[in-house]
């Protein structure tokens, strides 16, 4: 993890911004320190992945910088989220002997067990990311948590496996590095939110996170304390404000505004008579809009989000069977009236996710918008995040990979930094 100077940096690449948290581990406080926060604009991205390098560098050094500058250090390390719809995952399984004459079960043993789960075939083009161990078989004793220290001859191991698109990857490590920043590692955007935002008896009882980004939604299923599922869906909140846009025939930014201020997912609750004076938001639009008609245009796209996610649930053999319910998170769970919807949708329990209490400026972190950052640099914190193998120097180990790539000199990101406003 991020421990350079003990500082913990999180980046979050999403389709409409760019967010940088820095983080502070002080030996005397148990909870981590946020000392700097950037948001940029983000260009040069679409639906997560990197279209533009050189744009989206840009970006990326304006959010990092305007973080540095708030913390009064540099950033040397980041881990960096990773979404897009390339992301996959798929059951896998791992057997090995274990190794000690006397059959107590050791840290290599249960290393050496990940590693064969992890030997699945995957599509071609794709890299894994993370190994996520759901339970270890020793002999005849099933469903163990953790087997360390355990005594028995065979172990076997049920594994999450994610990865993603590897052009995918190196484009965005290769957006990092060139800044002479060095990738301490990827983790994907579902676990990521569902790290900031859910409790150990949550996952413990079933729950399903609902990360709603601009541009796409992720999700990421528990039961009993492990993962089951997780997925990212081509589809997120901008496709509600550009609906709103065609239905208003406004611009997309008006149409942005409208639903901020007026909108909501639930028609019911909306006078047939209200009306909208666009003149109030953008002094070149004129004339009254119906805000019960933006409503049905709200609702139905939401419907049409939550939907897909209930679908993905169906496809696991969730739907309606988790009794922590949804948890929705994200910059789209603030529209108004979508937890209502999601109660209908899922016929389960719904309820906004907020980030875990963090010390120093919290205030600025304390919003489900900043779930997926946050939840990187307490991920890095908790574990060993993943640099695959293609795009790193050093060995695998359990729950993901080891190294990091190196950056370049300071001198380039001195010099990318005189292109930054």
């Amino acid at each position: 993890m991020s421990q350079r100077g003990h500082y913990i940096v999180g980046l979050d690449i999403g389709s409409a911004s760019i967010k940088t948290v820095i983080t502070q581990e002080v030996p005397e406080e148990s909870l981590l320190r946020v000392i700097g926060v950037g948001v940029s604009p983000a260009v040069g991205i679409r639906r997560g992945a990197v279209v533009d390098v050189e744009e989206a560098m840009q970006s990326i050094g304006a959010s990092i910088n305007q973080a540095e500058k708030m913390a009064g250090v540099p950033v040397e390390q980041v881990t960096v989220n990773v979404s897009g719809t390339e992301i996959f995952s798929q059951n896998a399984k791992g057997v090995v002997a274990v190794g000690k004459a006397d059959g107590e079960v050791l840290e290599d043993d249960i290393t050496r067990v990940l590693h064969a789960a992890q030997s699945v075939a995957i599509p071609l083009n794709k890299e894994i990311l993370h190994v996520l161990p759901r339970s270890y078989r020793l002999d005849d004793q099933k469903d163990i948590k953790d087997p360390l220290g355990m005594h028995g001859v065979r172990l076997e191991v049920d594994t999450l496996i994610i990865g993603g698109s590897s052009s995918h990857l190196k484009n965005i490590a290769r957006c990092v590095e060139q800044m002479g920043i060095a990738l301490d590692g990827f983790t994907i955007e579902p676990i990521a939110a569902a790290t900031a935002v859910l409790s150990r008896k949550q996952r413990e009882l079933g729950v399903v996170v609902v990360n709603i980004g601009s541009a796409t939604t992720s999700i990421a299923v528990f039961e009993e304390g492990d993962i089951l599922h997780a997925a990212i869906l081509p589809i997120g909140a901008s496709h509600i404000t550009n609906d709103i846009a065609i239905g208003l025939r406004t611009s997309v930014e008006v149409a942005e505004q409208v639903k901020l201020l007026f909108g909501t997912a639930i028609v019911r609750d909306v006078d047939k008579e209200e009306d909208i004076d666009l003149s109030q938001i953008d002094s070149q639009e004129e004339g009254l809009v119906s805000r019960h008609h933006v409503a049905e245009i709200i609702e139905a796209r939401t419907e049409e989000i939550l939907h897909f996610v209930n679908n993905e649930l169906k496809t696991i053999g969730r739907a309606g069977l988790l009794p922590a319910g949804v948890v929705l998170t994200g910059g789209g769970s603030k529209l108004v009236g979508i937890v209502e919807l999601a109660k209908d949708i899922f016929r389960l329990p719904a309820q906004i996710g907020y980030p875990q209490p963090l010390g120093g400026i919290l205030d600025r972190v304390d919003d489900p918008e900043f779930s997926t950052v946050v939840g990187l640099v307490v991920w890095a914190r908790e574990n060993t995040v993943n640099v695959p193998n293609g795009l790193q120097w050093g060995g695998a180990l359990s729950g993901g990979f080891l190294g990091g790539m190196q950056g370049i000199s300071k001198k380039a990101k001195a010099l990318f930094d005189k292109f930054l406003p």
